[in-house]
């Protein structure tokens, strides 16, 4: 796994913020680099054994790992500015999703559209949200997603889907905390069915076995 961390302690070895590969689920690095601010960092992966850094400029290197290497060859279209969108949209346009465009609402409040065609002529859109101010429980960026069948003439709105993806012959889905799976017909959502209820689970502090 890859994540962008900060402690504050800006004389410390990191500068106080660093990008980490870690063996998920542990958070203990194999592959550590310093930032120093908060602007960039983070990334993604592009094969099994290789990543792609979001650099923009300030990362060094504090420790690199033989299980990994890093990508300097990968690019994708598109720059979204230098916090979590450039790496998240990235991510989207990386698995399949396709970016329509972006709709300016207000002063800081924009949202951006991804589509992703399914079977039997079903699409899959996602409403990515970014703002100030935004709604209770939600972070300054969130999403909401929607189903559309243009064939059939059926959209299917899901405001509170925080997350969905197709997976081979399925819908899945997260909502409230549970995560959810569902099978697309003609006109509807079918045989919708509970995976898991995550709401019971707490943080656990363990050392990583490695």
């Amino acid at each position: 796994m890859i994540y962008f961390a900060m402690n504050g302690r800006w004389q410390s070895e990191t500068g106080g913020s660093w990008t980490a590969i870690s063996r998920a689920p542990w958070l203990k690095a194999i592959a550590l680099f310093g930032k120093g601010d908060c602007w960039d960092g983070g990334g993604l992966f592009t094969s099994n054994r290789t990543y792609w850094l979001n650099d923009g400029y300030g990362h060094h290197l504090i420790q690199d790992s033989s299980e990994i290497s890093r990508d300097t060859t990968y690019q994708i279209a598109g720059y979204y500015g230098r916090e979590c969108l450039n790496v998240y949209y990235r991510r989207l346009q990386r698995d399949g999703w396709i970016y329509i465009g972006r709709e300016s609402l207000e002063r800081w409040k924009t949202l951006d559209l991804f589509e992703k065609p399914l079977a039997q002529g079903w699409i899959l859109r996602k409403i990515a949200h970014a703002e100030i101010g935004s709604p209770p429980g939600k972070g300054c960026y969130w999403d909401e997603h929607e189903l559309e069948n243009t064939t059939a003439g059926v959209t299917l709105k899901h405001p509170d889907w925080e997350w969905a993806d197709w997976d081979r012959h399925r819908l899945v889905w997260s909502r409230l905390g549970c995560l959810y799976i569902g099978y697309l017909s003609g006109h509807k959502l079918r045989d919708v069915r509970l995976i898991n209820d995550f709401n019971h689970l707490s943080f656990e502090p363990r050392c990583a076995p490695y």
